[in-house]
C-alpha cells in the first residue's frame, strides 16, 4: 500500500482512537496494532504511540476547558503522582504482556463493568467529591501504581483512572475525563523520554498519529460535556467490554 495512503489511514485510527481515550479508555487498543502493521517493532510502537497520547492530552483537556470543565490542582498532584509511576512502568524490561496477563486483565475489565453498572446509587451527601483528607492520599497511591501501568504499555489506563476517580473521589464522569486527559499528559512526559532515550520512537509516525489524536480528542472532549454522564458511562461499558473480549480472544 502507497505509504501516503498508510499515513492518511494512521491519521483516521487515531482520530478514532482520540474519541474513544477521551470518552473511556482503550484506544490504544488500536494505534498500537496499526503502528506494528506500518511495520514497526512492538517496542518502538509502544514509544511511538505515546507522541499521540501526549498531545491528545493537551488538545483534550482544552477542550474541556473551553467547556467550562477545570481540572484544578488536584489533577496536578495526581498527575504529578502517576508520572513517578510512569518512570517505573516505562524502564520495565520483563515482557508480561503473554497469555496470563491478557487472562487477568480481561477478568479486571469485567469486574469494572459490573462495578459500574451495578455500584449503588449515592445519596445526596454523597454527591460531593471526596479530594481532601485520606481520599486525597488514596487517590495519589492509586495513581501512582496506575502510572506504573500507563508507564509500560498504556493501553485501557483511562478505565482504571476513571474507575479510581468515581469510586475513591465520586467525581462525575465529565469530570473524571477532564481529570484523566491532564493526568495522562503529564505521566506521558517522563514515559516518553524514556523511550526517546532509548531509541525506541518514529518521530514521523507519531507526529502524523498525534494529528488524528488530537483531533479526536478535541471533538470528543466538547461532546462529552454536552452530552453528560450517562453517554460516558455507556460508552465506557461498551469499551470495557470490548476489551475483555479481545484480551480473551487473544489468548
Amino acid at each position: 500500500m502507497n505509504e501516503y495512503y498508510m499515513l492518511a489511514l494512521l491519521v483516521l485510527v487515531g482520530f478514532i482512537a482520540g474519541i474513544i481515550n477521551t470518552l473511556a479508555g482503550g484506544g490504544s487498543l488500536l494505534t498500537l496494532p496499526m503502528l506494528i502493521f506500518m511495520g514497526l517493532p512492538p517496542a518502538i510502537a509502544n514509544g511511538t504511540n505515546r507522541i499521540g497520547i501526549l498531545i491528545q492530552g493537551i488538545t483534550t483537556v482544552a477542550g474541556f476547558r473551553s467547556k467550562g470543565v477545570h481540572t484544578s490542582k488536584f489533577g496536578v498532584y495526581l498527575g504529578l503522582s502517576a508520572l513517578i509511576g510512569s518512570l517505573i512502568g516505562a524502564k520495565i524490561a520483563v515482557d508480561i504482556k503473554g497469555e496470563t496477563f491478557n487472562q487477568i486483565l480481561a477478568v479486571v475489565m469485567i469486574l469494572v463493568v459490573l462495578f459500574m453498572v451495578f455500584q449503588p446509587k449515592r445519596n445526596g451527601l454523597e454527591t460531593f467529591e471526596r479530594i481532601t483528607g485520606n481520599y486525597f492520599w488514596w487517590s495519589v497511591i492509586a495513581f501512582f501504581f496506575i502510572g506504573i501501568y500507563g508507564g509500560f504499555i498504556q493501553a485501557g489506563i483511562g478505565i482504571f483512572i476513571l474507575l479510581a476517580l468515581s469510586s475513591i473521589n465520586h467525581m462525575s464522569l465529565v469530570k473524571s475525563n477532564a481529570i484523566k486527559s491532564l493526568v495522562v499528559a503529564i505521566y506521558t512526559v517522563a514515559a516518553l523520554i524514556v523511550f526517546i532515550l532509548n531509541d525506541q520512537i518514529n518521530f514521523l509516525y507519531g507526529i502524523v498519529l498525534a494529528a488524528g489524536n488530537a483531533t479526536g480528542g478535541w471533538f470528543a472532549s466538547r461532546w462529552s460535556v454536552k452530552k453528560g454522564d450517562g453517554m460516558v458511562k455507556f460508552f465506557l461499558v461498551v469499551m470495557v467490554i470490548a476489551m475483555a473480549i479481545k484480551l480473551l480472544w487473544d489468548s
